[in-house]
């Protein structure tokens, strides 16, 4: 089978860009079995209430909920399980820098196929005040109202 360029989006976790400022973010594979990647291949994957936690050096995907496979058997693992991510040493002495310091917290925002390899991408996160929530919402709220006025004055202005 040939691998497929480019970028397919299998996951976004838009409840993280609700509940966070997304400060910045980085890209890392994921350490998986055959039935996890042909799970993700069908799009059942759910990012929502998950988060990142480095241990001892190394970095995991905690709270991912990957449906098992239908057509696997005994291969099939806990969809819950802690999972490995993978990025480079420096990366991860970073984030964990910060994360100590500033007091962050890592999510995972995205999760996509690029290259014919699964990739996560994971975002540097300050939590969101309710007000800021409320915010964030009027001004979503705004924006629509804007871009359908536009979309209807457009409409009129045709004939």
């Amino acid at each position: 089978m040939a691998i497929k360029k480019g970028i397919k989006i299998i996951a976004e976790n838009r409840k993280a860009f609700h509940d966070y400022f997304i400060d910045e973010k980085f890209e890392a594979g994921i350490v998986l079995s055959g039935t996890e990647v042909k799970s993700l291949r069908a799009g059942k994957v759910n990012l929502k209430d998950s988060y990142v936690q480095v241990k001892e050096g190394e970095i995991f995907l905690v709270g991912v909920h990957i449906s098992p496979y239908e057509q696997g058997n005994r291969f099939n693992l806990d969809p819950m399980r802690t999972r490995k991510l993978l990025m480079h040493k420096s990366e991860i002495i970073r984030l964990f820098s910060t994360v100590k310091q500033d007091g962050l917290t890592i999510v995972p925002t995205k999760c996509y196929f690029k290259d014919g390899k699964v990739k996560f991408e994971i975002g540097l996160a300050r939590g969101k005040k309710n007000y800021d929530k409320r915010d964030s919402a009027a001004e979503k709220s705004a924006k629509r109202d804007i871009d359908r006025a536009m979309k209807n004055q457009k409409n009129h202005s045709d004939f």
